[in-house]
């Protein structure tokens, strides 16, 4: 089937997609999901705001809140938005609420556009989403780079894009010259950075860590939680 794939960018990508979409974003999210499902977590709920996330621990005092703004942890969460902080804890049949300044929002965004399927995008199970995407038989797909803050380009994002385009069409990628190029970038440099300790250096190899997991991760409406993110094969 020949798919009509449309690369956009930034926030305003999410909300133009169409068909199904793939909101991208490396450095953290949506590297951060797969970990935390491989951590055993139960559910994830992405919000917007950070008070979204603590109004759901004011309701369910068990719930785990994740997330960033500029990057830095956020005051009054169990953790920023760090996925070797939550590759390395023990997640079993927690609720975690999950609020960032560009993935999470790209995510809802394009929900609320009509895209469907939406899927939650990174290295980390990249062929896994190729291969759902074949199998759903979806002939337009929308590939959103949110880059930082989802204003601003970032190269993970953009390569992660163009990783996905070259595996949907049946094309030769070469992820390690992707890799180099993503480790001398400003967006990678900063995880070698002391002077940014919330950028830590363990999270560089965690988010580029190619098909490290082996599902597709869809954001869903659903009625208890509004949206929570699944694995599906």
């Amino acid at each position: 089937m020949k798919q009509n794939i449309r690369m956009l960018s930034f926030l305003e990508g999410a909300r133009a997609a169409t068909g199904a979409a793939v909101v991208i974003d490396v450095f953290r999210a949506f590297s951060l999901v797969p970990w935390a499902m491989m951590s055993g977590v139960a559910t994830i709920v992405p919000v917007r705001t950070a008070a979204e996330a603590l109004a759901w621990r004011e309701r369910n005092p068990e719930v785990l809140l994740a997330g960033e703004r500029d990057g830095k942890p956020l005051p009054g969460f169990d953790y920023g938005n760090s996925p070797s902080a939550i590759r390395d804890a023990n997640l079993e049949g927690r609720i975690l609420i999950h609020r960032t300044s560009a993935g999470t929002q790209g995510l809802l965004a394009a929900l609320e556009a009509g895209a469907s399927p939406v899927i939650a995008g990174s290295f980390l199970n990249a062929s896994a989403t190729v291969r759902y995407l074949r199998a759903s038989g979806a002939d337009s797909i929308s590939l959103v780079a949110m880059g930082w803050n989802g204003e601003e380009a970032a190269l993970e994002d953009t390569l992660c894009a163009d990783y996905l385009r070259a595996l949907l069409r049946g094309e030769a990628a070469d992820f390690q010259a992707m890799r180099r190029q993503i480790r001398e970038d400003a967006t990678g440099r900063r995880f070698f950075d002391p002077a940014l300790p919330w950028f830590p250096e363990a999270d560089f190899d965690a988010c580029i860590a190619v098909d490290r997991f082996d599902s597709a991760i869809t954001a869903v409406w659903d009625d208890a939680w509004g949206v929570r993110l699944q694995r599906v094969s």
